[in-house]
């Protein structure tokens, strides 16, 4: 289906209705509660109450939507409003199906008082009721405030157009709370919440919006159990997937490039891509069959593994866990980040939940090492002891407690000290440890990893290997 819009004046908004139209397969939408209105509201109520529901398909899939109207009274939600809200929740879970809510209100509306704050209560029960039972995606297209930042907040993701911004109190709240003078946007714009994490994509418009959540449900099933639909299957490019990763161990690369050489088609929806961006996360197709990817990135922080990354790790795991998405891990890492600003920012805390994800994971998992895993960071990284389906490494990897340098460091002190040229002792003696201790070919030997497999042979296998724990259909 090729999604459009119909010629408009410049300044002319989208309306809710032509939202859900754009969502939806082309003739699909059917609306609810569209003639309901609030009493509240006297002579100024309108039908509908600001917010269209209904239903329609995705690619000939079932899915349950709505769309706030700012238009009538900023958005804002009311009781009707919010029963409206609530009734789409409510048939998504009978028919297990996704739902897809678009927002922008400014919260609470003050004409209903403690009614409307109820209706917020019961949609944030309903949705977190069906967290991890059908994918609930919220697309922010304007201002939102208050409850109306809390309920896209609880969802799975979150879609905001350039031009949207949430936060719980806005700018002449702030002003008159703390004396600060703030924009909308410094306060709640893309730029701010893409970096810290509450955003997972951003989109160019409405229709741009509308495309990526299709994008999106396409590697979802429908809900938790089904399995997830599988594409005609894209050959990946054909390059050599190691050619941009350099030989020594400190130089950085964008292992995007890797994930793409692997992938079908070279196509990766990465997820969360300005937060935490030492670590990757998307969605991608291996023979057809969708994968969660989780990747240290050596381009930011040297592929570290810190308290925001951990956190950024946690979620997406257990996102695709719900959802039934096996997930493939590239690993190449020096660690876990050091110093008193992460133990202060609780790397411990964040660290465990990461490895709480992987552990207590039941989808297909498959490691491949890069370059180098080393210390607590190895074993976080989906390793065989946590429950990896497959660990694999190139042939060129190095594994162990620490780098060759610093472990000489701490083993040799002494001998270095005593050193003529403590400099080129350090060298010989971190040559030697490495070769008897971070070889990958050591971890192959005593069962850490599965096989060794050559960068060129590396899509092939990923392709065999989650066949062997799916199933070959």
């Amino acid at each position: 289906m090729t999604l459009a819009l119909a010629p408009r004046a410049a300044d002319e908004r989208v309306t809710p209705l032509e939202r859900l139209e754009l969502l939806c397969d082309r003739d699909s939408l059917a609306l609810i509660r569209s003639e309901v209105i609030s009493p509240a509201m006297g002579a100024k109520a309108r039908s509908g109450d600001g917010v269209l529901g209904g239903s329609g398909t995705i690619d000939g899939r079932p899915v349950f939507c709505y769309a706030q109207d700012p238009s009538f009274a900023g958005g804002s939600l009311g009781e009707a409003h919010a029963n409206t809200i609530a009734r789409v929740l409510e048939l998504a879970e009978r028919g297990r199906a996704p739902v897809v809510g678009f927002v922008s209100s400014g919260g609470a509306r003050m004409q209903e008082g403690v009614a409307a704050l109820g209706g917020y209560g019961r949609i944030f029960k309903r949705t977190v009721a069906l967290s991890g039972r059908v994918p609930q995606i919220s697309i922010v297209t304007g201002v939102s405030a208050g409850g109306g930042a809390y309920s896209p907040a609880l969802t799975d993701w979150v879609v905001m157009t350039d031009e949207s911004t949430m936060f719980l109190t806005g700018p002449g709240v702030v002003h008159e709370a703390l004396g600060e003078d703030v924009s909308a946007q410094q306060l709640g714009g893309t730029r701010v919440h893409e970096r810290n994490g509450v955003c997972h994509f951003v989109a160019r418009d409405d229709l741009d919006a509308a495309r990526l959540v299709r994008d999106l449900l396409g590697y979802l099933p429908s809900h938790s159990g089904a399995t997830p639909p599988r594409a005609p299957r894209e050959p990946a490019s054909g390059r050599d997937p190691s050619e941009p990763v350099p030989d020594e161990p400190r130089r950085v690369y964008d292992v995007r490039s890797v994930i793409r050489a692997l992938v079908d088609g070279d196509e990766l929806l990465e997820f969360s891509a300005g937060w935490a961006r030492n670590l990757v996360t998307g969605m991608a197709r291996l023979d057809g069959r969708p994968v969660g990817v989780i990747a240290n990135q050596p381009r930011y922080l040297g592929g570290v593994l810190d308290a925001a990354s951990s956190e950024k790790g946690a979620r997406f795991v257990t996102k695709c866990n719900a959802f039934g998405i096996p997930l493939l891990v590239l690993v190449d890492t020096p660690g876990f980040m050091p110093g008193t600003r992460q133990e202060a920012a609780g790397v411990i805390r964040h660290g465990a939940t990461l490895v709480h994800a992987f552990a207590q994971a039941t989808v297909p998992r498959i490691t491949l090492i890069l370059r180098k895993a080393f210390g607590g960071a190895f074993i976080t990284m989906n390793s065989k002891d946590l429950g990896a389906d497959y660990v694999f490494a190139w042939p060129g990897a190095e594994i162990g407690v620490m780098g060759a340098k610093p472990a000489v460091g701490v083993i040799h002190r002494r001998e270095l000290a005593a050193a003529e040229d403590p400099e080129a002792e350090r060298e010989r003696l971190a040559q030697s440890y490495a070769e008897a201790q971070l070889r990958p070919q050591v971890a192959a030997s005593t069962g850490y990893i599965d096989e060794l497999i050559a960068p060129r042979d590396t899509r092939a296998r990923l392709v065999w290997a989650f066949g062997s724990l799916v199933g070959a259909s």
